[in-house]
């Protein structure tokens, strides 16, 4: 499953709308221009123009002052006169309760991805261990016997499916010889098939809150962005002003919950993608395993069978 383009079309849908913003701040900060009609001189120069007769550029025009020079803004100084202060802790601390909301939900998320991480991790890292020790013994052993005796006193899915083998052995032990060994065959492997399906559900329990986060949190972040954006819009409007340092803290404390949604849902496609694929390769382990069993099974079925013809020969070269 993925979940990445989620994530990206939440992102282009926040930076538009911040980008749709600024534009119309600074289209109303643009100083108006006239039609561009020209506009007589004044002053003594014109009027001495229309006295005498002379055409202007013959006047000798004095030279007047420069511009004084600008001097250099001490950008340290500008952002101490800021309104706001523009940590990721100020922003939080200024934004809208309801921005606030969403964002403590998207942290709160992201505590519960990294809680499932650990958890699994050490869940399909010790399950995964005792699976793999499990093949061995099974691949080891010659028959069904041996292989509880390796697995007796040890844990995991892979002891409970030869336990479970050999209780159905022993309770198909009196219709062995009389109805043949298919029927115990089916039981066994019915048996081993519920115990590898429990087993992954087991190993699967947890992750789907990991593909809920990781398609929503960029959605709710979203949320907090168009919220906070338009109380932006609603405090330019009451303060009729559309001075930046007024209207940009706004404006990235609203951009702060989609970066804290991209911050949840990254993580939880990316873990929840590992544990999927983690998860198959135990069910893998878990398949061989229980192949193995009935292997097994098979195998001692064929014994017995042997036994009884040799068993039923000698009886009858006695006779």
């Amino acid at each position: 499953m993925s979940f990445t383009h989620t994530g990206h079309s939440a992102l282009r849908i926040g930076i538009a709308l911040a980008v749709l913003l600024m534009a119309s701040v600074a289209c109303a900060q643009a100083p108006a221009t006239g039609d561009g009609a020209f506009e007589p001189a004044t002053g003594p120069v014109g009027a001495q123009q229309m006295s005498d007769g002379v055409p202007a550029t013959s006047q000798t025009i004095e030279p007047t002052a420069l511009p004084p020079a600008v001097e250099p803004v001490d950008i340290g100084a500008a952002r101490g006169s800021l309104p706001h202060d523009l940590s990721p802790v100020g922003m939080f601390m200024a934004a809208d309760w309801i921005v606030k909301g969403v964002m403590l939900a998207l942290g709160f998320a992201s505590l519960v991805t990294w809680t499932v991480w650990l958890a699994k991790t050490l869940q399909l890292f010790g399950a995964r261990a005792r699976a793999a020790r499990g093949l061995k013994a099974v691949a080891k052993a010659a028959n069904l016997k041996d292989a509880l005796a390796l697995l007796e006193r040890r844990g995991g899915v892979v002891a409970s499916m030869v336990r479970a083998a050999e209780h159905e052995m022993m309770l198909s032990d009196g219709a062995i010889d009389r109805a043949g060994a298919e029927g115990v065959k089916e039981r066994v492997s019915s048996a081993l098939g519920r115990l590898e399906v429990r087993a992954g559900r087991q190993m699967a329990k947890g992750t789907g809150v990991l593909a809920s986060i990781g398609s929503t949190a960029p959605f709710v972040g979203l949320f907090g962005t168009v919220w906070g954006i338009m109380n932006s819009f609603i405090g330019i409007a009451e303060t009729q002003t559309t001075n930046l340092a007024v209207v940009a803290p706004g404006i990235a404390e609203a951009l702060l919950a989609t970066a804290v949604g991209l911050v949840a849902a990254i993580p939880a496609v990316i873990i929840y993608n590992v544990f999927a694929r983690s998860v198959t390769g135990y069910r893998q382990l878990v398949s061989d395993a229980a192949a193995g069993i009935e292997r097994l099974v098979s195998r001692d079925l064929d014994f017995r069978k042997s036994a009884l013809s040799i068993r039923a020969t000698n009886l009858q070269a006695a006779e």
